[in-house]
C-alpha cells in the first residue's frame, strides 16, 4: 500500500509547547517550560463478585483519577513560588489553564488541553551546589479536577 502525495502525517515534536495559567489576582500568564508531564487520567476498576457466579468477577467502572500536571523550567524568577505561597493563606482561589502543543514553526497550535480548578500543590527548586555548573530547575505540581 502506498500513500498518496501530501497524505503523510508526521508526529508532533515534543519540545514545542506553551502553558497559560489564569492566576487569580494576576490574570493570564503564559510561559515556556523545559517539560510538562501528567497529561493522563485513569478510571478506577471496582471488582464486584456476584453471588452465585463463581467463574468471573465483574469489573465495574469507578471514579476518574487525574494525575497532577508537573511543570519544570529553569529558575528565572519568583512567580511560581509566589503563586504556591499564596495558597498558604486562607481564601485562595483555584484557576484554570491551557497546555498547547505547537507545530515545528513554534506558533501554530495543533492540540490543546484545558485543565480546570487547578491549584499549586507543590513547588521545589533543584539542589544548589557550588561544585556543579548546571541550571537551577524549579518544579511546580498543579492538582486539578480534570482535563478537557
Amino acid at each position: 500500500m502506498t500513500a498518496s502525495p501530501g497524505s503523510r502525517k508526521d508526529p508532533f515534536l515534543a519540545f514545542c509547547f506553551r502553558i497559560t495559567v489564569d492566576v487569580p489576582g494576576i490574570g493570564p500568564s503564559t510561559g515556556f517550560f523545559k517539560s510538562v508531564s501528567g497529561l493522563e487520567s485513569e478510571t478506577e476498576i471496582v471488582p464486584y463478585r456476584e453471588g452465585g457466579v463463581n467463574d468471573t468477577t465483574h469489573q465495574l467502572v469507578g471514579a476518574v483519577k487525574w494525575k497532577n500536571i508537573v511543570l519544570k523550567r529553569g529558575f528565572c524568577g519568583p512567580e511560581l513560588a509566589n503563586w504556591r505561597k499564596s495558597w498558604l493563606k486562607p481564601g485562595a482561589q483555584r484557576s484554570g489553564g491551557l497546555i498547547e502543543q505547537l507545530a515545528a514553526n513554534g506558533t501554530t497550535v495543533v492540540a490543546k488541553w484545558k485543565f480546570k480548578e487547578g491549584w499549586p500543590a507543590k513547588w521545589s527548586l533543584s539542589e544548589l551546589d557550588a561544585s556543579k555548573s548546571e541550571i537551577s530547575i524549579e518544579t511546580l505540581e498543579i492538582a486539578h479536577e480534570g482535563i478537557e
